[in-house]
């Protein structure tokens, strides 16, 4: 899911939008009557919304957030990926939902969006992409929100201003307050030996055919959460290209040694069920792999679940952490 991929699943990434300066945030539902607005500022504009909406469309990652924000969804978009990081009460709710757009942009079926009579609609891609959509044929039905993904981190401050929007912030805020008290305890969990590791991170989306890999810094992906337990990913990229290539680089395959040379230890993503992604498996099987400081001393991480952008989710990716951290314990 790094912003990165977005030649091929951007159309995809529906985040939404932004909260305009000196907009109330978290009492869109108290006191509000059923005529009240207040204006966001969004990559499309300044956008007239609902201070209390009831019957929202959301598309992308917008979909995660506020499904867990317990929002009044009345569409959504399909959300594949998201799926073996949802909650059984979550992933019931969102089978039980009319999908009103696919998995990219090209996909939205706008005449399925009017028939659920939004009052607010929370959509999201980057800039470039924004132009795939017919924003006028949506702003026709209802008011449009809309913000392009930034750096991966920053999930945290994009989802809560798609509950915001949606006025659903009481539950949004329960979740984070959850995350932040099993990550602080989690960090305590790992404090004596994790802080003082200088980790790389191998990410999974290398290009094989193209004979290059995925390195991933602070703040991507596949960091990010480890971040939150105390792990810290040394290095940075050497051409910072906006968004998740901030963050994250593709090196070819015999830069390998002098890319993890440094690193004590080395995370790497893996799917949900455990599974190696082929780009990652291309770089495990590389003679040079095994050469590794970080390989020969076993201290080799497989981490699941990295592509969370929700509170909900990152509970399972940190319980996932902890027990791939496990070993870093062992007496």
């Amino acid at each position: 899911m790094p912003i990165p991929r977005i030649t091929g699943i951007a159309s995809a990434l529906v985040l939404t939008i932004g909260l305009a300066a000196g907009c109330g945030s978290g009492d869109a539902e108290s006191g509000a009557g059923a005529g009240d607005t207040r204006v966001f500022a969004a990559d499309n504009g300044q956008i007239t919304i609902p201070v209390a909406p009831k019957r929202v469309v959301a598309t992308g990652y917008a979909v995660p957030a506020l499904l867990e924000a317990d929002a009044p969804l009345v569409g959504i978009s399909s959300w594949q990926r998201g799926l073996p990081m949802m909650t059984a009460e979550d992933r019931a709710k969102y089978d039980e939902l009319n999908k009103v757009a696919g998995e990219s942009a090209a996909e939205t079926n706008y005449e399925a969006i009017a028939q659920a009579e939004p009052d607010l609609i929370v959509i999201g891609v980057p800039k470039p992409v924004l132009a795939d959509i017919d924003l006028k044929r949506l702003e026709a039905v209802a008011p449009v929100v809309a913000i392009g993904p930034s750096l991966p981190s920053a999930w945290r401050d994009l989802s809560r201003k798609q509950a915001d929007a949606a006025g659903a912030l009481a539950t949004f805020d329960a979740n984070r307050d959850a995350y932040q008290a099993k990550t602080k305890e989690l960090a305590t969990k790992y404090a004596s030996v994790l802080p003082g590791l200088k980790l790389a991170h191998l990410g999974a989306y290398g290009e094989v055919a193209n004979g290059n890999f995925q390195r991933e810094f602070n703040g991507s992906w596949g960091t990010n959460i480890a971040q939150d337990l105390g792990a810290d990913y040394y290095g940075q990229v050497k051409v910072k290209g906006g968004g998740s290539k901030d963050v994250s680089e593709y090196p070819s395959i015999e830069e390998l040694p002098a890319a993890f040379a440094e690193a004590d230890a080395i995370t790497y993503s893996v799917a949900a069920d455990g599974s190696v992604p082929k780009p990652v498996q291309y770089v495990l099987d590389s003679p040079l792999w095994k050469e590794l400081p970080a390989v020969k001393a076993g201290k080799v991480f497989a981490l699941r679940y990295t592509e969370a952008a929700t509170y909900r989710s990152a509970m399972t990716t940190a319980d996932a952490i902890d027990r791939a951290f496990a070993p870093l314990l062992a007496p």
